[in-house]
């Protein structure tokens, strides 16, 4: 049984070109598992192992590796005192497409590096992802990167990170040099200088003095570190105010892990991953700082029985509760499905309950993996991450458990799709293959939806992107060999009710026989401001406010139903209603004509009568935009945003350019990067990522409804 001390299951997460994979290159290096770094713009680097992530240069999916490091080591030299300590690293993709990608890996996850650019500091991607860490209340350490580029500067982020993050970063090193002249860092806790071997990869270094220029700067940061851990331990506050010289390193190292842990603090390092400087001291903090599976509290869950919360402590005493957090397809082994083992053992080729199903799985093989690649392994205990491989339906998000001891784990949060797109197959032979290669699609990717129009017939696929919808139909070509016609991409506009209004529907149909008959009265309209911020992810709030009898009990179920089905196609244009709220409080039925089906189609024509009445609205998504361009092109880059009818959210200066912030329809959008980059001479970047939803403006909510009433086929 592994020493769960030494297990580190973390992941690297950033802004998109930040340097994670970069990163994540070294690690596997320094730790022994590739022999040759293979770099990311020559489509080499190990995790980015899909054709599109290597032709882009960007990662797409994220990729699990396994690997051990030795610590701590004297100048490299393993001792009595070396502990071999095993990571599971996951590396997240930045672009804003595939951010469940990092959302699904910071539920399962213990720790975290959080990776910065020195010269663009924290950029809109690093507060999303910050976001999901605090929604799962993961402890990081904060690594900044490309130290050795033009306009770098490390204590910049660590005051970005306090002002614009609002957390407590706290510098454990400042850098010797900066740019061109970066040479490595002054260790505050050791108060002496490391300076890597470029020759050797960085793999060996050199301790010196702390240089007599920074010996005062270092001494005001090794102060502010200690002030900042010192609560954490009486005796180093003692220590603190009566002679700070008798405060040991290991005390030191103690407050920060627990302050770490505690999320009161985010340990702050810096390096440059593409120049192999700073890597291993990053690594050596993971090992320091970071929990293990034993530093996590316990496991949650429910009973699915008796709804009673409990708990699983992370031992392989324990019956077996994991979470599947990511299924994947292999061409050789087929169905993958990516698991976090919470608690107990689990043998290749035993059985697990799925406890959405309710059906046992038998789990042939289990693997662990390295990138795309498949190491078998015998069993897995608690703390650890695998993949699974045999199971018949296993989906995101699924528990898998000891069919004796039944728990439902939380699941994870998805993000609802802002984009659209019409797909046909090309010829009859694709109309199959086309079918396979969505349901195998949807399955992996949870932000993936897909519908069939009801007026046209085409495939809607709904995505978080024009990128994300852009893989997807090239992966369809790539890996599936079908051949589509594809739209131009939609924007997923959504209905709401503005009035709330009081509605009776009658359903009463004879033909002979037995009939059909239902009668309601309800109150119809949004939904409750309090119960939308208790109920963030639901969209229909349904009170049952029947009595006397008028109704029967039976038959409230399928009047539920009946509306909740109907919010998928609204009044105006089609489109999913956001919220909604339905009161029924009256009604009657016939004791032959009345059955569940009448009243669920009563329902349904209630929603369409009552929803023309109470004043429907169309929404548009509003998305979040930051552009980063020199300043001679700021008047261009903003009148361009206004034209597009943006709302200016506040301006900033970052390493001579300057950063534009608004809030802009996502219908404006489309081709923007490249309009963006005919202006500037392809000098301007910009990011974008979904903010909220918004009434359209009258003209084109009148030019949308009237398009969705007129829909037409794509041509080839």
């Amino acid at each position: 049984m592994a020493d769960l001390k030494f297990q580190r299951n973390i992941g690297i997460a950033a802004h998109i070109d930040a340097g994670k994979t970069t990163t994540t290159e070294r690690i596997l290096r320094y730790t022994g598992m590739i022999h040759r770094i293979g770099e990311v713009h020559d489509g080499a680097s190990t995790t980015d192992w899909m054709e599109q992530e290597k032709e882009r240069g960007i990662t797409i999916t994220a990729a699990a590796v396994s690997c051990q490091w030795n610590f701590p080591t004297v100048r490299g030299t393993v001792t009595a005192d070396t502990k071999k300590y095993s990571f599971n690293i996951i590396d997240t993709p930045g672009h804003v497409d595939f951010t469940v990608e990092v959302e699904r890996s910071m539920r399962v996850l213990d720790g975290l590096i959080a990776l910065f650019s020195a010269v663009d500091g924290v950029e809109p991607q690093s507060e999303t992802v910050w976001r999901q860490a605090n929604r799962y209340k993961v402890p990081r350490i904060g690594f900044v990167n490309k130290m050795d580029r033009s306009g770098a500067d490390f204590l910049m982020v660590v005051q970005q990170i306090k002002d614009m993050l609002a957390a407590k970063a706290v510098p454990l090193q400042l850098p010797i040099g900066a740019e061109d002249d970066f040479k490595g860092v002054v260790d505050l806790i050791r108060m002496k200088g490391i300076v890597w071997h470029m020759e050797t990869e960085g793999m060996t270094f050199d301790e010196i003095p702390v240089p007599e220029d920074m010996q005062e700067e270092a001494e005001f940061w090794r102060q502010n570190l200690i002030e900042a851990v010192a609560e954490y331990d009486d005796k180093l506050l003692e220590k603190f105010f009566d002679d700070p010289t008798t405060i040991s390193e290991d005390e030191v190292h103690e407050a920060i892990r627990k302050a770490c842990i505690d999320l009161s603090i985010v340990p702050m390092m810096c390096g440059s991953s593409f120049k192999n400087k700073g890597v291993q001291t990053a690594l050596d903090a993971v090992c320091r700082y970071l929990p293990s599976p034993l530093d996590i509290d316990a496991i949650m869950g429910t009973d699915p029985d008796t709804g009673e919360t409990i708990s699983r402590q992370p031992s392989a005493k324990e019956p077996f509760a994991a979470l599947a957090f990511k299924i994947m397809t292999d061409p050789f082994v087929g169905r993958l499905a990516f698991f976090r083992c919470y608690s107990g053992h689990l043998d290749a080729g035993s059985y697990v309950r799925n406890v959405r199903s309710g059906k046992n799985e038998r789990i042939s093989r289990i693997m662990k993996m390295f990138a795309n690649k498949q190491n078998p392994i015998d069993f897995i205990e608690a703390g650890d991450i695998a993949a699974a491989v045999g199971f018949k339906e296993i989906k995101t998000g699924d528990t898998l458990c000891d069919e004796d001891h039944l728990i439902t784990l939380e699941n994870m949060f998805i993000p609802e799709p802002v984009i659209s797109v019409a797909v046909e197959p090309k010829t009859q032979a694709d109309v199959d293959r086309m079918g396979m290669a969505i349901a195998k699609l949807v399955e992996e990717d949870p932000t993936l939806r897909v519908r069939t129009d009801e007026d046209t017939g085409q495939t809607i696929l709904s995505g978080m992107g024009e990128l994300h919808l852009e893989i997807i139909v090239d992966r369809m070509r790539r890996e599936f060999k079908v051949e589509v016609n594809q739209g131009n991409p939609q924007v997923a506009y959504k209905e709401a009710f503005h009035n709330t209004i009081t509605h009776r529907e009658i359903l009463k149909k004879q033909t002979g026989g037995r009939g059909k008959f239902a009668d309601i009265q309800f109150d119809f309209g949004p939904a409750d401001a309090e119960w939308l911020e208790a109920n963030p992810k639901e969209h229909f709030q349904f009170v049952n406010d029947l009595f006397g009898g008028s109704i029967p009990r039976e038959f409230v179920p399928a009047i539920e139903k009946g509306f909740k089905t109907s919010m998928g196609t609204g009044v105006l244009a089609g489109y999913p209603v956001d919220n909604m709220k339905v009161r029924v409080f009256d009604g009657s039925f016939h004791q032959v004509d009345s059955d569940a089906m009448s009243f669920e189609l009563c329902a349904k024509g209630g929603f369409r009568e009552a929803g023309r009445k109470a004043k429907p609205v169309l929404l548009e998504p509003i998305m979040k935009v930051e552009v980063v361009t020199p300043d001679q092109y700021m008047g261009d880059v903003t009148g361009d945003l206004n034209r597009r009818r943006g709302m200016m959210e506040g301006m900033d200066s970052r390493a001579n350019l300057q950063v534009i912030k608004a809030k802009v329809p996502l219908s404006e959008m489309f081709g923007y990067v490249t309009q963006l980059r005919s202006m500037s001479s392809g000098r301007a970047t910009s990011t974008m990522e979904f903010s909220h939803y918004n009434p359209a403006p009258n003209n084109i909510a009148e030019e949308v409804i009237a398009k969705s009433k007129g829909k037409v086929k794509i041509e080839d």
